[in-house]
């Protein structure tokens, strides 16, 4: 039998109109902008309309140390919204829009996968309803602003070698990570040493799925600090009187998206930071209309729990004033016999031994919701035909040993189907006592933030401060900013800021070489290891394999 691709799977679906999805979600025509027949925005004044209506269950998805064998987050996410509606229950997806960079990097598509994917999934992995440009043109104009400020006489006594605002593009182009800008003469700009970061990573990407409103947008937009004066003064996007023309650009993009599953199940998707570089969350908006409009919300954080979800933890769920009811750790037998020292051609055959090596990863992300953040958790273990049940076996007894049970979850292959009986053993945990914690608490100094992070999430030693990050710590504490969450940029390879220490490595320290406040986001972002904000193209890039026929079909997308 051939089996079908992705992207097949989804051209293949016959999909609800977006007016259909908009009424099973509960949305009012009155609160839609439809692009097309098949997504829209939704108004977010529709929030304040449903302030009085209670809070759905909110379950993340999570997942383990992220190896090329790939763990299926997303389409966990996907499969097991679908499979709570197979069950009798009212539940929405929120997911984060997918960046250009990693679709035509590594990736190829990221909206799920077989039999559990959001469509148009050609759309969602493209251009989408253009926010992402949106973003790119708003982080842009800034940069714009802020060197002409410096042409047109630098009033404000802007230092061009402490500029810490770059410019964005969504696509992984390592070209663009340190350039010189300004040349040709006086009439075309200052010269300066300049840079890129992916639109994923920048600021305002942040600032898009923090914000609540357009004026609470604006105000966060306004904080973004873009340098600092000869002096050492802070200089702010509202210095520059930036902020209103970037939220012009912003308003509509502040709108989440609403689309479905194969299965007609309701679907936000909304933002896209990365976790390594980023907070790795979708809109804090998208999440709380998906609360207010169904009884379960499933939503996931960015690559592994040491990543997306302790940002979604210790960042978004403070921020946002938000309490999750459960977690769901996604792992596959394949990954865990990676982590535990497989080559990745060798993974489909039975190898118990390996399997126990690679298990302390999982166990060690598992511990660390039930233990720092005091959530009760469920493992689904995303199955490939290659497992065997001696392999199955040995992974929930191991799981069982912390108090935490194991569901197979079939939805790659079945879809709603396959993701029942994960569903039955979610909504049992969404009522078992919750001790929700962050694992640090904001008035504690910058370097116990950061050891908390290393030590609790990491099983480090500690952290080392070196090169600038040493004075950059005094810096911010004396700015009054020492009292803003972290947001660790770490390779998402390892538990440690070393891409090559796979499993649950011990004995190791994490070194942050650079501290950079974001006002406007309201985090301070910690550069570990070589960790970079814009990232290149593999030798065999996936924009290779992406086609498009006479037709416009597209074809490649996975």
């Amino acid at each position: 039998m051939t089996v079908k691709s992705d992207i097949e799977i989804a051209q293949a679906c016959e999909k609800k109109r977006i007016t259909e999805i908009a009424a099973i979600a509960g949305v009012d025509e009155k609160y839609l902008e439809q692009y097309g027949n098949y997504k829209a925005k939704v108004d977010y004044r529709l929030l304040k309309d449903l302030a009085d209506k209670p809070d759905g269950k909110l379950i993340l998805v999570t997942a383990i140390t992220p190896t090329p064998a790939g763990e299926g987050k997303t389409t966990t996410s996907v499969g097991l919204t679908d499979g709570l509606r197979k069950i009798g229950k009212n539940a929405i997806v929120a997911l984060r829009e997918p960046s250009l960079g990693p679709v035509f990097g590594i990736k190829g598509g990221a909206a799920g996968g077989g039999y559990a994917q959001v469509v148009p999934m050609e759309d969602i992995n493209l251009h989408f309803t253009g926010d992402f440009h949106a973003i790119g043109a708003a982080n842009n104009l800034l940069a714009a602003m802020l060197d002409n400020h410096i042409q047109q006489g630098n009033e404000l006594g802007i230092d061009v070698k402490r500029i810490t605002w770059k410019r964005a593009v969504d696509m992984n182009d390592r070209q663009l990570r340190n350039i010189v800008d300004g040349l040709g003469g006086r009439m075309q700009g200052v010269p300066r040493e300049d840079g890129f970061e992916i639109t994923v990573a920048s600021e305002v990407m942040a600032v898009l799925c923090l914000a609540s409103d357009i004026p609470d947008l604006k105000k966060r937009l306004g904080s973004i600090i873009v340098g600092y004066t000869y002096q050492g003064k802070p200089v702010t996007a509202h210095d520059l009187k930036a902020e209103g023309a970037m939220a012009a650009l912003l308003k509509d993009a502040l709108k989440p998206n609403l689309v479905q599953t194969l299965e007609g199940t309701p679907a936000f998707i909304h933002g896209g930071p990365f976790a390594n570089i980023a907070h790795g969350c979708n809109s804090v908006t998208a999440t709380r209309m998906a609360m207010k409009l169904a009884d379960y919300a499933v939503t996931e954080a960015g690559f592994a729990a040491d990543l997306g979800a302790e940002k979604f933890f210790d960042i978004k769920c403070r921020l946002a004033g938000l309490t999750p009811s459960a977690v769901v750790v996604v792992a596959t037998v394949r990954a865990l016999k990676y982590h535990g020292g497989v080559a990745k051609a060798d993974l489909n055959q039975e190898n118990l031994e390996a399997l126990e090596k690679g298990m302390p990863n999982l166990l060690q992300h598992v511990s660390n919701i039930k233990d720092v953040y005091g959530l009760p958790c469920v493992v689904a273990i995303n199955a490939f035909p290659t497992d065997t049940k001696a392999e199955l076996d040995l992974v929930e007894a191991r799981c069982k040993e912390l108090g935490v049970n194991v569901a197979l979850s079939e939805v790659w292959a079945k879809g709603g189907e396959g993701g029942k009986a994960l569903a039955e053993e979610v909504v049992r945990i969404c009522e078992l006592p919750n001790h929700f914690q962050q694992s640090y608490e904001l008035d504690q100094p910058i370097i116990d933030k950061l050891n908390a992070i290393a030590t609790k999430v990491y099983h480090a030693d500690g952290v080392d401060l070196v090169g600038n990050a040493v004075k950059q710590v005094k810096e911010i504490e004396a700015m009054g900013c020492g009292n803003l969450p972290i947001c660790m940029a770490k390779t998402q390879y390892s538990f440690s800021d070393d891409p090559s220490k796979l499993g649950a490595p011990k004995g190791f320290r994490v070194t942050v070489r650079n501290l950079k406040v974001c006002g406007g986001a309201g985090f301070i972002v910690a550069l570990t290891g070589d960790i970079m904000t814009m990232p290149g193209l593999p030798k065999v890039p996936a924009a290779e394999k992406i086609d498009v026929d006479e037709n416009g079909v597209i074809s490649g997308l996975f």
